[in-house]
């Protein structure tokens, strides 16, 4: 290919004048109207909107319980230490995932452990936890990748079979279903994250539900330094002032700000899966039949809230790389992002002896998927945009070039 042919085909006009990110938020007038009202009211950090934002999740999602944290990684370091990850405990997660799946286990001083993905799902195998079960295994943490349910029948029997604790991951899996069941109502603990690109948003902010009250409680007493004023857990009972650190916890609190968000994001939460899924029918039914890439696959059982829409390239029908490919979408304006690294691939992880090898199903995925922009603020004219892009650079790269 000569410098010049990629020069003449992408040099002139992009298909976008403007640029279009991968995510973005959605802030109305009624969201910064309930932020205003917490600033006027006395309250701005622990107060009553903490606990009406926790309430209005748990009914959400059908859970007993519902405890917020000042981000989704917060919430999943005070799951682990419900769950009673130690220095002894291995968990088994996923490597197609943010690290702060893996992290919050060693924050713990626990050991994670990277089960391998199903190649159509990208979901964790539940074969492949079963592989990596040792007697140290303490916990398993999967991941709702893109929005879709994780196969829980198979994990939570897994799970039930060697006595282990399921922690859900579901930062991006707010709104999704699985056999019917909100995601959040049915594995031990499940956290959500409220970062801006998720489906709603505190700015930054998590959210634990669990149907277990003693989990529960340690939740709460983790996310405030580890102290509590319930009279019944207290060695000196008649001080009313007095209250006891019971073990080492952190400064993981919301604010009434973010809760307030939050709770305005909520009354939207339908609406946004709704344009999302309006989005991704126009992607499915424009890339379906494309040589050149796979759509994403959906299971049967998994009805998935779509947080993100990840397109696999059939890269022995193109003349160039990922790379390229990239660089060529971010030159018609088209904000692609590739989700994600995997985890054990990683400076950190390889310096801690985690090798490229163990996951082959997760490593190979990397380096052939692209996402696509997904948010509910998207017109049917930027979704076309990002079709007209995407077909525009592959049909470039499909072709033989001299």
């Amino acid at each position: 290919m000569k410098s010049s042919d990629k020069l003449a085909l992408f040099g002139g006009p992009a298909v976008r004048s403007t640029y279009i990110p991968y995510g973005r938020q959605w802030i109305d007038d009624t969201d910064i109207e309930a932020v205003i009202e917490v600033l006027k009211s006395d309250y701005l950090t622990t107060g009553p909107k903490i606990e009406q934002f926790e309430q209005a999740i748990a009914h959400f999602v059908g859970a007993k319980f519902a405890v917020a944290f000042s981000s989704g990684t917060a919430a999943l370091h005070a799951a682990c230490f419900a769950a009673g990850i130690n220095e002894e405990s291995q968990v088994i997660t996923s490597p197609m995932t943010f690290a702060a799946s893996a992290n919050c286990v060693l924050y713990m001083g626990g050991t994670p452990v990277f089960a391998d993905i199903d190649p159509h799902t990208y979901n964790i195998s539940p074969a492949s936890v079963r592989e990596k079960l040792t007697s140290k295994t303490k916990a398993i943490i999967p991941v709702d990748f893109t929005g879709q349910p994780a196969a829980y029948k198979e994990i939570r029997e897994i799970a039930k079979e060697n006595n282990l604790v399921v922690i859900e991951d579901a930062a991006h899996a707010i709104g999704a279903k699985y056999k019917g069941a909100p995601v959040g109502s049915f594995n031990d603990m499940t956290m959500f994250s409220f970062h801006p690109v998720k489906h709603i948003t505190t700015g930054e902010g998590g959210m634990i539900t669990t149907n277990n009250e003693s989990y529960y409680q340690k939740l709460v007493q983790f996310r405030s330094h580890g102290i509590t004023r319930d009279s019944a857990k207290l060695s000196i009972k008649d001080e009313p002032y007095y209250y006891e650190m019971q073990h080492l916890g952190f400064n993981y609190r919301l604010t009434d700000l973010q809760a307030a968000l939050g709770l305005s994001q909520l009354q939207k939460l339908d609406h946004f899966i709704k344009k999302r899924k309006h989005i991704v029918s126009l992607y499915n039914e424009s890339f379906k039949d494309h040589p050149a890439l796979i759509p994403p696959f959906q299971a049967k059982e998994a009805e998935s809230s779509w947080h993100l829409y990840i397109i696999r390239l059939n890269l022995n029908r193109l003349t160039t790389s990922r790379k390229e490919i990239v660089a060529a979408l971010h030159g018609e304006n088209i904000g692609v992002n590739v989700h994600y690294i995997p985890v054990h691939q990683h400076p950190y992880y390889q310096n801690k002896g985690f090798r490229t090898g163990e996951c082959p199903e997760a490593e190979k995925l990397y380096q052939e998927i692209i996402s696509l922009p997904l948010f509910p603020k998207m017109t049917e004219q930027d979704a076309q945009d990002v079709i007209h892009a995407v077909k525009k650079v592959l049909a470039y790269y499909a072709s033989a070039h001299s």
